[in-house]
């Protein structure tokens, strides 16, 4: 039986967690005013994403226009490096979404005759390569996911071309990444009914959907035209527009937010399908018009785009006990009814810095927080192959000793340990699945990526040594 007394107590008053938090240190901007802003909401900006390429780093970053490839690699100094027309553009358009795969980036917007959009980044930074532009499959999508182990792409709020019509969902292959495949649609799953799912979360088959006003659910997609329900949650405390959320990488809870004025993030535990419970919430300030948008989980740090209050990170390694570590308001809007200010964060990049993007300001370049993390969003192009989950490294934090496994069975390969700058430190060969690593000499305490390379793909995963 879970803690639901104490949880219980928790819930009756999210917390207003500010301990220990520090402003966010402003690295840079990019901004064109140029740009025409929407008629709803005078946002020339939405969704923001990232990409590394040939040792430069990107921010994909929504505009009512289409979208922006920033070259972020020194981040005082931002610039456009490439730009891909939206299908439908202007005044008309709010929603822009983007996901990773392979040296893809695959981008839908939900207003206009609009379509899916793929865009080839392998040949950054001399430019972006669109190699499908079309509405036969998608016309609009509000949100997309891609479950990069098994090649799969999710559109939520689907609005198919003519042979599909509407969906609450939909699910695409991937197998050939230029040419995606309908698999098919959905309006429920095993009973679980849904006017639309508005976004999810999917690793291995396993889909975490945020299913709006119809709460919270989660299935399993082994299948992918037959899904099968594995749990719901359709009352909880603080209960809204169930608007979307992140898995925490050992699985264990989600962190998800409703789209309501006011509302607190809620973190729920997981660990057993057919009994989630929401175990805590939490503000990130004390506006009544605060609005949570778009978490994600980077390692032990949960990353919000606040709306009005912009930037919010917090420490969620103990998830019954969440500190807002870092924060850093990019918005100039009033606080109102409305939705204005942060739209999308993003923590992934190599180096660690964080994305913001502000519907009305542009993006927003951010020092991290020290203890980055490249495995949970892994977004360096020729990284994705693999299934990086599958590669384990122990003891974490290290005094230069690893045991590292990448699975069971012959995997050669070569081993590389290098500093958040892409400095190698070490490199060592390896001839089977499980290894040693005995790091000769001292190595500064600190954030490092360890990465594998074998005929498979290459993993990667953030190791901590204390020495």
């Amino acid at each position: 039986m879970k803690q639901i007394l104490k949880i219980t107590l928790l819930l009756l008053a999210p917390a207003l967690v500010q301990a220990q938090a520090q402003q966010a240190t402003l690295l840079g901007r990019w901004d064109d005013p140029a740009i025409i802003g929407s008629a709803a909401y005078n946002n020339r900006y939405n969704e923001v994403w990232s990409v590394s390429v040939n040792g430069h780093e990107y921010a994909v970053l929504g505009s009512t226009m289409g979208t922006h490839f920033i070259d972020v690699t020194d981040p005082g100094n931002p610039f456009q490096a490439d730009f891909v027309p939206g299908k439908a553009q202007g005044a008309g358009i709010i929603h822009r979404d983007f996901k990773t795969y392979k040296n893809y980036i695959y981008g839908v917007c939900d207003e206009g005759a609009s379509s899916l959009q793929i865009m080839d980044v392998s040949t950054l930074p001399d430019s972006v390569r669109l190699v499908y532009n079309s509405s036969d499959i998608i016309v609009t999508t509000h949100n997309i996911f891609v479950d990069t182990a098994r090649a799969r792409l999710y559109a939520f709020v689907f609005g198919g071309g003519q042979a599909y019509g509407y969906g609450g969902m939909a699910v695409l292959s991937l197998a050939n990444p230029e040419q995606p495949t309908y698999i098919r649609k959905f309006n429920n799953v095993q009973g679980f009914s849904f006017g639309h799912i508005h976004d999810g979360y999917v690793i291995r088959d396993t889909a975490y959907l945020d299913a709006g006003d119809a709460g919270f659910c989660v299935a399993d997609f082994s299948i992918p035209s037959q899904p099968k329900l594995l749990g719901t949650l359709t009352s909880y405390p603080g209960q809204g527009y169930n608007h979307s959320g992140w898995r925490s990488e050992d699985g264990r809870y989600y962190f998800m937010a409703d789209e309501n004025h006011g509302s607190p993030v809620k973190t729920v535990d997981v660990q057993d399908f057919e009994d989630m419970q929401v175990v805590d919430s939490y503000n990130a300030a004390s506006s009544p018009t605060q609005i949570p948008h778009n978490p994600l989980v980077a390692c032990d740090y949960l990353y919000v785009a606040y709306y009005y209050d912009g930037l919010q990170v917090y420490d969620i390694s103990d998830p019954l006990n969440v500190e807002r570590v870092l924060y850093y308001d990019t918005s100039t809007e009033p606080d109102g009814p409305s939705y204005k200010g942060a739209w999308g964060v993003n923590p992934f990049l190599p180096s660690g810095n964080i994305l913001i993007a502000d519907m009305q300001n542009g993006l927003f370049v951010f020092k991290g927080v020290g203890d980055n993390c490249v495995a949970g969003g892994a977004s360096s192009v020729g990284e994705q192959d693999a299934d990086f989950a599958g590669l384990a490294v122990s003891p974490v934090p290290s005094g230069g000793y690893l045991r590292v496994n990448i699975g069971s069975g012959e995997q050669q390969g070569v081993m590389t340990i290098s500093d958040l700058k892409g400095s190698v430190l070490h490199t060592q060969t390896f001839e089977s699945g499980e290894f040693d690593v005995n790091i000769p000499g001292a190595i500064p305490p600190g954030c490092y990526v360890l990465r594998t390379n074998t005929a498979a793909g290459t993993m990667v995963r953030k190791v901590i040594f204390s020495r």
